[in-house]
C-alpha cells in the first residue's frame, strides 16, 4: 500500500543526478523535440538504448508513428535549449527546428549541434509502463565531442559539474 504523495515520490527520485537530454523525431508531416531525463543505456549487444515518454502526448505519438528517434546529450551551455524544448509556449510543426542549429543523420530526426553527445535510433521496441511509454531504440550512429561537460539536472535545477579532487 502507497503511503506517500506523488510530491513525495517526485522529489525522492528527483535526489538522482540525471542528465539532460533532447529526444527528437521527424516524420513526412514535420520534426519534433521535447526535453527528457529519463534516459538510460540497455545493451551494448546489439546497442539500445531507451526512452520514457508522458503517455498520452505528442511526443510519444510523433515517435511511435515515425519509428525513429534521436537523442542528444545537452552540454552544460545549451540549457537555454533545455528550457526551450521543455516549454508549452514553443513553436510547433515547421517551425519547431527553425532557429535551433541541427543537422540530420540516418533517421531523419534532429541532431542538435553542440551536443554533448548523440544516438541516432530506430525505435526496436515499445512497452507501457503506469503513465509512460518506454521506447527501446537501436542506436544506428552516435557520436561524442571529446571534453564536453554535460548538462546535469538535480533536486529540481540545473547543476555544474566540478572537476575532481587533484584534478
Amino acid at each position: 500500500m502507497q503511503t506517500f504523495s506523488g510530491k513525495e515520490f517526485r522529489s525522492t527520485v528527483g535526489a538522482f543526478a540525471t542528465g539532460v537530454t533532447v529526444v527528437t523525431t521527424r516524420g513526412e508531416e514535420h520534426a519534433y523535440g521535447m526535453t527528457a531525463n529519463a534516459f538510460s543505456s540497455v545493451s551494448l549487444d546489439p546497442p539500445l538504448i531507451l526512452v520514457c515518454v508522458i503517455n498520452p502526448s505528442e511526443g510519444a505519438d510523433h515517435i511511435t508513428r515515425n519509428g525513429v528517434f534521436a537523442v542528444n546529450i545537452l552540454s552544460v551551455d545549451q540549457e537555454p535549449l533545455s528550457r526551450y524544448f521543455a516549454s508549452r509556449d514553443r513553436p510547433k510543426g515547421r517551425d519547431a527546428f527553425r532557429d535551433v542549429p541541427h543537422r540530420v543523420l540516418t533517421s531523419g530526426s534532429p541532431i542538435l549541434e553542440g551536443a554533448a553527445a548523440f544516438m541516432d535510433c530506430r525505435v526496436h521496441a515499445m512497452h507501457e509502463a503506469g503513465d509512460h511509454l518506454i521506447f527501446i531504440g537501436e542506436v544506428l550512429e552516435l557520436d561524442v565531442q571529446d571534453g564536453g561537460t554535460p548538462l546535469v539536472f538535480h533536486g529540481g535545477g540545473y547543476r555544474l559539474l566540478e572537476p575532481p579532487l587533484g584534478a
